[in-house]
């Protein structure tokens, strides 16, 4: 059984979700979300499992993998976000700001005014964390040589970074998705171990992964420094615009080194961690039994046999209860195989 355990080492994989957490494994993907009344809901869904074309090709292979990654993520997340205002009744009568946006915008407008949201949190991104160091530092350090520029440049783009992952894990409900964030790794790393997924077993594991998207971000930072040393200084908006332009070279790099460190424990994976994981001290926190039970639920998903592309509810432990359609019927557990 333990050998088995140790064959999934680097095949599951996950993320923190509101008021839940994804599951990503060879041949499933499971999503486990609290709802408002307490109920834990799932959603298990196939995943195709024919090898890409690209999977062999470093470099190449990470650049794919974020893209769908970020698909995938940001599907669950709208998911999560539906889930969690289950059991939660509509007001009867809505406020009259309600009443009136739905006039003017409908449903096509409030789409299209969430399309402009994405597009002006992307500017802010790239105008913070791209062109503002750029900025700042050819005006400190004018007189300084290129590479020295270079380094400042991308400290101050991994301060920005910390600042505002120190920022956002002020606001209670990012708190709480980082809780779930913990419960996530903690959960792989009982799997890895090869222990019984228990809620005790769990919950005395570690909460920083290597192999965490956190760690991936920071090595993406510390990767386009070295990038950064070869980009000519003489106009600001051309060398944004190039910087922009090897992001993805920069993240199928840091996906490389990740990868490797998933897989191998070492002194030179643990020294090139350290940074990434520090940051995790920040992106994870202690979770509560409550939301290591639904990270327990989410990796016994790719793991057991549920029904699939169904939505339905189980226990504490994870074992089936009933569809969510049928929610409302009494019926007797039944446990998952």
């Amino acid at each position: 059984m333990a050998e088995k355990k140790q064959c999934n080492y680097t095949s599951i994989g996950g993320s923190a979700l509101i008021e839940g957490v994804m599951m990503r494994g060879s041949d499933k993907l499971a999503i486990a979300c609290r709802r408002a009344d307490g109920a834990i809901q799932m959603k298990i869904e196939p995943l195709d499992t024919q090898k890409k074309w690209y999977s062999k090709i470093p470099i190449l292979r990470g650049i794919l993998a974020f893209v769908s990654s970020l698909t995938v993520s940001y599907k669950c997340l709208m998911y999560s976000a539906d889930v969690s205002m289950e059991g939660i009744e509509e007001p009867e009568n809505p406020s009259k700001v309600d009443q009136f946006l739905e006039k003017l915008m409908g449903k096509t407008g409030m789409a299209i005014l969430g399309g402009i949201s994405m597009v002006l949190g992307l500017a802010l991104s790239l105008f913070l964390f791209m062109y503002l160091p750029t900025l700042f530092t050819s005006w400190a350090m004018f007189w300084a040589p290129a590479p020295l520029k270079a380094v400042a440049e991308g400290l101050l783009k991994i301060l920005i970074f910390l600042g505002y992952l120190l920022s956002v894990s002020l606001m209670p409900d990012m708190r709480r998705t980082f809780q779930y964030h913990g419960g996530e790794h903690k959960s792989i790393f009982c799997f890895e171990a090869g222990e019984e997924l228990t809620t005790a077993n769990t919950k005395k594991q570690k909460r920083l992964h290597p192999r965490c998207g956190t760690s991936f971000m920071f090595f993406t930072l510390l990767i386009s420094i070295v990038f950064a040393m070869f980009i000519p200084w003489g106009n600001r908006l051309v060398r944004t615009f190039l910087k922009i332009i090897f992001i993805p070279l920069v993240m199928g790099i840091a996906y490389e080194f990740i990868r490797y460190a998933g897989k191998h424990d070492n002194l030179l994976t643990r020294i090139l961690s350290a940074p990434g994981k520090w940051f995790q001290l920040i992106t994870t926190k202690e979770p509560d039994e409550k939301q290591i039970n639904v990270a327990l639920c989410a990796l016994k998903g790719v793991l057991n046999d549920y029904p699939l592309n169904k939505e339905f509810i189980v226990d504490e432990e994870g074992n089936y209860l009933k569809d969510k359609e049928n929610e409302n019927e009494t019926e007797g557990p039944a446990t998952a195989g």
